[in-house]
């Protein structure tokens, strides 16, 4: 396969508002002054590796070529999991062996797999995200040693699971009910079983009342539930994680 080149990195995490992010940013901005770094998205719901895992292939879909994606929901922080280093289609990623790349993975026309068994000197044993994955991703970066240990994919954790995801994997500032679904091939004319509700389809907000719930293609590709004008999650009382039924002809 061919090695991407590394233009530019972008940091996905639960990590939310407080030091965190800026932690790793200034972390990263210190061992790769040339080399620019963004947040991605860092709300992604707490500990929840399973549910970030069907919302970063359609995240990063349209995302630019040659970008590392330092990928960090990791809630076995300091145990075992291995550190993990995927060349995918064209981008890097870079994170822990509990789940989250696996879809990715399983997805990918182009892949490579390798463990990363390089550690720092030094490293706290909770905030591997600056300690661990950073200098693993700066290293990727400038061509240094990681100590690799190629690996199948489907040696994955979480590499046996459905390749859609029936669930609410994040919810956005909105309320907007973000699922595991990828859209292409659910016939538009399907209702979604949300509850004891059967929502219909709409091509975007403005074609359905205020106050009215449907459900759409996001920017994503994803299936996402919405209300014009409304909160969806407080209007259907779902949070992400909860389980939504298959959509009905």
């Amino acid at each position: 396969m061919t090695t991407p080149a590394i233009r530019r990195i972008a940091l996905v995490t639960d990590f939310g508002a407080g030091p965190y992010v800026g932690q790793v940013l200034l972390r990263l901005q210190a061992l790769l002054p040339g080399v620019p770094a963004f947040d991605l998205v860092s709300d992604l719901p707490p500990f929840r590796p399973d549910l970030a895992a069907y919302l970063l292939p359609a995240l990063v879909r349209d995302c630019p070529p040659e970008t590392l994606f330092l990928c960090v929901v990791d809630p076995g922080v300091g145990g075992a999991r291995a550190a993990l280093a995927l060349a995918v289609d064209g981008h890097w990623f870079v994170g822990p062996d509990n789940g989250l790349l696996a879809p990715l993975a399983r997805r990918a026309r182009d892949l490579r797999v390798e463990r990363v068994d390089w550690r720092p000197t030094w490293s706290s044993d909770s905030f591997h995200g600056r300690d661990l994955f950073a200098p693993v991703a700066a290293r990727l970066c400038l061509g240094q040693d990681l100590a690799t240990v190629p690996l199948a994919a489907d040696a994955l954790v979480g590499w046996g699971g459905p390749a859609d995801l029936a669930k609410v994997v994040y919810v956005d500032r909105y309320g907007n009910l973000v699922t595991g679904w990828r859209a292409a091939g659910i016939d538009h004319g399907a209702r979604l079983r949300v509850g004891t509700r059967r929502l219909a389809h709409a091509r975007t907000f403005g074609e359905v009342p205020p106050g009215e719930g449907f459900w759409y293609e996001n920017g994503f590709g994803l299936v996402e539930v919405a209300v014009n004008q409304g909160r969806a999650d407080l209007a259907l009382g779902l949070v992400a994680g909860d389980d939504l039924g298959p959509p009905l002809v």
